[in-house]
């Protein structure tokens, strides 16, 4: 069975009240159907970088996405996450902007990330070519 790493917007857009916009509600539609139709096919994994993140914010949203992360097993803390985010930043792979993201990437290293809906700046175009001498380092 194969081990996908599940990010905050997964979970956010999945628990979120339906928006109005059409492209956000698509968002949450496929994240809530993924959840309820394909997580039973895989190794569901998340860390506790979203776990904190998915306690942010209003506290009924809160408690909404951590219920669904509440039987997700979490991923052993990786020592090297910082270095390698702060490296990703400044070799320009991911924006300034995009810290929390860089964390994301060097945390579920090996594991396969949920083609999630932040996926521009997790997985960006230049991390899809040849692999990154950044990810090789762990």
């Amino acid at each position: 069975m194969d081990t996908v790493y599940i990010e905050t917007s997964i979970v956010s857009h999945a628990t979120a009240w339906p928006s109005p916009d059409p492209v956000t509600a698509v968002l949450q539609d496929q994240a809530r159907r993924w959840m309820a139709e394909q997580r039973p096919q895989f190794n569901v994994v998340t860390s506790r970088l979203v776990l904190d993140e998915a306690a942010l914010g209003d506290a009924d949203a809160a408690r909404r996405r951590l219920a669904m992360l509440a039987d997700v097993p979490i991923l052993d803390p990786n020592p090297d996450v910082e270095a390698v985010a702060n490296e990703i930043l400044a070799q320009a792979l991911m924006p300034q902007s995009a810290k929390l993201d860089a964390s994301h990437a060097p945390t579920f290293g090996t594991t396969r990330p949920l083609e999630c809906h932040n996926l521009q700046n997790l997985m960006p175009r230049t991390l899809l070519q040849p692999p990154s001498p950044v990810y090789n380092s762990f």
